[in-house]
């Protein structure tokens, strides 16, 4: 039952990770961590399901010409750099593998009668027919403020009440003690949650007789996870994930979460001050780091840091952090290539992130330097 750190599912929206290198702090703490573990590359996870995704769509001047899943897989491409890929390639939460076994759970838990499909009586968008759910509430997909009561079958799940949606074992080891206020923003949702949505782009429910619909892409992310942990094999997926992301997802994923003997947990990661490195510039040339050690130091160790520090990374604290590095970096073996050590290996399994705020295992675990991590760069020169 090995451990797989993967990423959850970034939003593909309009951008370029060089311009939003925070994108990037899960798929890269995941990466670093799978190296370490010598588990192999994992996908880079995104998701395309999105209420945005849909409206971009309509909007662009092409969509005659451009398919819907052609313009996501074009603009995940766009993220990395020209002629390279992840290592582990890409998955979306609408490739074939994850539609399959979204189907398949759905049915079985259909089957089981944990999930029905039942008449619910929700309020449709009057211009544009979306689907604003049971409380009224400007439409997100046209603006418009008018609508209709309708009823019409969906996919829904009756939680008994009291039912937990997420608890402390939903959390990787060493991070089994979430913030409080996590776990009661999780349980504060309806005791009937509506997993089918109305989109555009997404996993269809027609299969399930729920024509028009899609299943809710906070479910989808979860099984996105799961089917990458099957393809690798891995027992033990971890989704790196930011506390606001687990807030907004948990509970429509919690019956998503096993599989078949496979358990994902979470690994909840803080945010990065990228905006605020430049702070950082003197400090580069006072204690002369190299381009290729301030790329590690922001690429490699800050990812991994935010997982230990899962309050967030503030800038005042970079330039400790760096002078931390630094430190680390000097101490590294003489004969590099000795491998991870056992027990570092065994941490990293136990979702144990203490050791690297520890100067001596950091400097064993640090990698050599690498041209590009294969997100796409700013040209020189650019700000």
């Amino acid at each position: 039952m090995n451990v797989l750190y993967v990423n959850g599912p970034v939003q593909n929206g309009p951008f370029t990770i060089a311009e939003r290198p925070g994108k990037a702090a899960g798929i890269r703490a995941a990466e670093a961590l799978n190296t370490l573990l010598g588990t192999g590359p994992a996908p880079h996870l995104w998701n395309t399901v999105t209420l945005a995704g849909d409206l971009r769509h309509r909007d662009a001047p092409d969509r005659d010409t451009v398919g819907r899943q052609e313009r996501e897989e074009r603009a995940i491409a766009a993220k990395y750099a020209p002629g390279t890929a992840p290592a582990g390639g890409v998955l979306t939460d609408t490739a074939p593998v994850v539609a399959a076994l979204a189907l398949e759970m759905t049915e079985r838990l259909l089957q089981d009668g944990v999930l029905a499909i039942t008449p619910v009586a929700v309020r449709l968008c009057t211009r544009c027919g979306h689907m604003t759910g049971v409380v009224p509430h400007t439409c997100r997909a046209c603006g418009h403020q008018t609508f209709r009561p309708h009823t019409r079958p969906l996919l829904v799940w009756d939680r008994t009440p009291g039912t937990p949606v997420l608890a402390r074992d939903d959390f990787h080891a060493h991070q089994a003690k979430p913030p409080g206020h996590l776990l009661t923003i999780a349980q504060n949702v309806p005791e009937r949650l509506i997993l089918s949505r109305t989109r555009d782009h997404g996993i269809s429910l027609a299969p399930l007789g729920l024509d028009g619909l899609v299943l809710d892409p906070r479910a989808g992310v979860h099984i996105t996870v799961l089917a990458a942990a099957a393809r690798l094999g891995a027992g033990q997926p971890v989704m790196t994930v930011t506390e606001n992301a687990a807030a907004n997802v948990a509970a429509y994923g919690a019956l998503f979460r096993r599989h078949d003997g496979t358990r994902l947990r979470y690994a909840l990661h803080g945010r990065i001050p990228y905006d605020d490195t430049a702070v950082l510039q003197r400090l580069y040339e006072v204690h002369r780091v190299s381009p290729a050690q301030q790329e590690l130091f922001l690429t490699w160790f800050l990812p991994l840091c935010s997982l230990h520090i899962r309050a967030g990374i503030t800038p005042a604290q970079l330039p400790a952090l760096l002078k931390f590095w630094r430190r680390a970096h000097l101490a590294r073996p003489e004969t590099p290539g000795g491998g991870v050590p056992a027990e570092l290996r065994r941490r990293l399994t136990a979702g144990d992130m203490r050791w690297v705020m520890d100067v001596r295992t950091l400097s064993r675990a640090i990698p050599e330097p690498t041209v590009t991590d294969g997100f796409a760069k700013e040209p020189e020169g650019e700000s």
